[in-house]
């Protein structure tokens, strides 16, 4: 073993055999954010054999103060993020072998991956993603890492084959405005690091076999507050789960919004598919000082940012002026208005 990794080989449950087996991984991280970027840094540090990164959107300048495989002119040309981190992580360990997947996460997407992955990460910013990433990894019996960041706090949880899974603790993805973002509440980087921390530790426990040891429960943390716990959840899947259960794979059916480039204009029409309508009154309330030019109006709720202009309507269609890459529209339709 060359003395890259003579340091992490030393450490109990690692050793020469783990060291081996983390060099014949295969590990998928969706969404080369803030949670992506550390963990991609971290996993391709270990010598993780085989990184793959998938993320649709580009680099820009808000994204610097915690994505940390970025610079500046990354932003500038507007570089895409699995891309730009790939390029990064090259120069950090040229051993490995880094794929940028500039790339929707969908069914199709994960379903078309060459080899299946060993793990899944989530660097996502969407609960749309996490069921999917839920659904997809249980019925491939997979498992994967859930992560989630905002404000000062912080989340994480292993979700193995078995279960319990996300769905067995939220059966259903939170609606838009139930839950704070980046963009509405803000987040501090050592919140980041903190829950990825967590997330890549017990990676390495699972790519290196040690499955036993893997923390049950949910990891949360607030940084600012100095609180830091597991909390314990189930040690059985909720009796009636249908991803546990093997009834039904929710996500896998539901269908990706639809992001269409209007003919003739510079805007996206993103029209994701829904149970129930938005609450176009809750969503104001929640981005109310996030965003400008909001206006309220009888039909639907009108604002802008990241210098796009939103039109959206009760029943969650959108449309995106100021855009024209329906994977870019996508991107700021999960962060402004959330999947519902």
């Amino acid at each position: 073993m060359n003395g890259r990794y003579s340091r992490q080989v030393r450490v109990a449950g690692i050793g020469e055999a783990g060291q081996a087996a983390l060099g014949s991984s295969r590990v998928l991280i969706v969404g080369i954010g803030a949670l992506g970027t550390h963990a991609a840094d971290a996993l391709a540090r270990a010598g993780v054999g085989r990184l793959w990164l998938c993320d649709r959107d580009v680099v820009d300048r808000s994204n610097l103060q915690r994505q940390v495989l970025f610079t500046e002119a990354d932003a500038d040309a507007a570089t895409p993020k699995a891309v730009a981190a790939a390029q990064r992580l090259a120069a950090v360990n040229r051993e490995i072998e880094i794929v940028p997947h500039v790339a929707d996460c969908s069914a199709a997407f994960l379903d078309a991956l060459p080899e299946r992955p060993q793990l899944v990460l989530d660097g996502t910013d969407n609960f749309a993603t996490r069921y999917l990433l839920n659904d997809w990894c249980a019925r491939a019996g997979i498992p994967w890492l859930y992560a989630g960041a905002v404000g000062t706090e912080g989340a994480a949880m292993v979700v193995m084959p078995a279960g319990p899974c996300l769905r067995c603790l939220w059966p259903e993805p939170p609606q838009a405005g139930d839950v704070g973002t980046c963009e509405t509440a803000g987040i501090l980087a050592p919140a980041i690091a903190a829950v990825t921390a967590f997330q890549v530790a017990e990676s390495l426990k699972l790519l290196c076999g040690r499955d036993a040891e893997v923390t049950r429960g949910v990891f949360t943390c607030d940084v600012w507050r100095g609180s830091y716990q597991v909390v314990a959840t189930a040690s059985a899947p909720a009796p009636e789960c249908p991803v546990c259960n093997r009834t039904a794979f929710p996500a896998l059916v539901a269908g990706a919004p639809s992001a269409v480039t209007l003919c003739g204009r510079d805007a996206v029409q993103v029209d994701p598919p829904r149970r129930t309508p938005i609450d176009l009154d809750r969503l104001a309330a929640s981005l109310a000082h996030a965003v400008q030019d909001l206006v309220r109006t009888p039909h639907l709720l009108r604002f802008a940012a990241d210098g796009v202009r939103f039109s959206v309507f009760p029943g969650g269609r959108a449309l995106l002026f100021g855009v024209q890459d329906p994977l870019r529209a996508r991107a700021l339709y999960d962060r402004w208005i959330g999947a519902c």
